[in-house]
Order: structure tokens, then C-alpha cells, then sequence
């Protein structure tokens, strides 16, 4: 299929959603340890943080790229993991692969949300997207676009309308 049929093909659609970048990441990673960055010159045995650093300038690269598709939406799905940090805290990260594209995606993208069970004070639980970095549940977060409350309903369609809505009024003040 030629670029410009793919390219016409893909104008069609407002939102990319990517399910999940868990699992492109493991993909990512099998293809890198083909390259030959991921053979050692001096033994031609694998090396593989050549692997690990092939994968990681190759995602963030394309992430970029994504971040830059005007006009369009590009969700990404990541399973969160619960660790522990140095000080023996809980803390959550995205499961991907190598741990320069976890560590550096939440820059590259606007939002980052985090669909959770919370507890309300009545000791019901409901689900919610968390929506803010500073948040009592030590979840990821990050609102670029100022208009989401810390907790916002789990339809994904509405978040996406109310971050445009936010853009949409800032290019028109412009």
C-alpha cells in the first residue's frame, strides 16, 4: 500500500487509539534486538542495552511524531505498575518497556489520565478518571489544558471534547 493511500486513509479519522503501548513496546523491543545496534561490534554477541537504547530514541520518535498529528487525538493505553520508590512509597508507573519512554512520555503528551476505583467518603466505590498531577491517590496525572477537575466521569469521548473545547477557545482568543 503506497504512503498516500495510508495517508488518505488515516485522514479520515479524528482520534488514533493505540491499545496498548504496553504491548508496543514489547513489540518495539523484539524488533530492536533484530538491528544490528543490538550486536556487539568487538564479540557479535547480543548487547543489549544497544537493544534497550534502540528502543527507546525509536518510541520516543514516534511518539513525537504522533504528538504532532494537528488536529487529531492520540490516546495511548498503558497497564500501570505499583512499585515502590527509594523512600519505600507507593507509586505507580506505566509498564512499557525500557525506562526511557515511561520516564519521558508524560512530557510529550498534553493529558494523562489514570481510569481508577475511588472511594467515596461513604465507603462506595465509583470509577473516575484522575486527572491532576497533584492528586491524594499517588496516581499519574497531568492537565495541560486547565479545564478538567481532579476527578472527571469515565467517558473518554467527554474529556476529549472538554480538552478541545479549552483549545479551541485559546486559538480563537489568537
Amino acid at each position: 500500500m503506497s504512503s498516500v493511500l495510508v495517508a488518505i486513509q488515516l485522514a479520515k479519522y479524528d482520534c488514533y487509539f493505540v491499545d496498548s503501548i504496553t504491548v508496543l513496546a514489547r513489540l518495539a523491543l523484539i524488533w530492536a534486538k533484530t538491528q544490528p545496534q543490538a550486536v556487539s561490534d568487538r564479540t557479535g554477541k547480543p548487547d543489549t542495552r544497544g537493544a534497550y537504547g534502540l528502543l527507546g530514541s525509536e518510541m520516543l520518535g514516534s511518539l513525537m511524531h504522533l504528538q504532532h498529528a494537528r488536529g487529531k487525538n492520540v490516546v495511548f493505553v498503558a497497564i500501570l505498575d505499583e512499585r515502590l520508590d527509594d523512600f519505600n512509597r507507593k507509586v505507580f508507573v506505566p509498564q512499557i518497556e525500557g525506562s526511557k519512554t515511561a520516564a519521558e512520555l508524560p512530557g510529550i503528551v498534553d493529558e494523562v489520565v489514570t481510569l481508577a476505583e475511588i472511594k467515596a467518603e461513604d465507603g462506595a466505590s465509583y470509577r473516575a478518571f484522575v486527572t491532576h498531577t497533584l492528586n491524594p491517590y499517588g496516581f499519574p496525572a497531568k492537565d495541560r489544558s486547565g479545564q478538567l477537575e481532579m476527578l472527571e466521569p469515565p467517558n473518554l469521548l467527554a474529556l476529549i471534547e472538554k480538552c478541545a473545547a479549552a483549545t479551541q477557545s485559546q486559538n480563537n482568543k489568537e
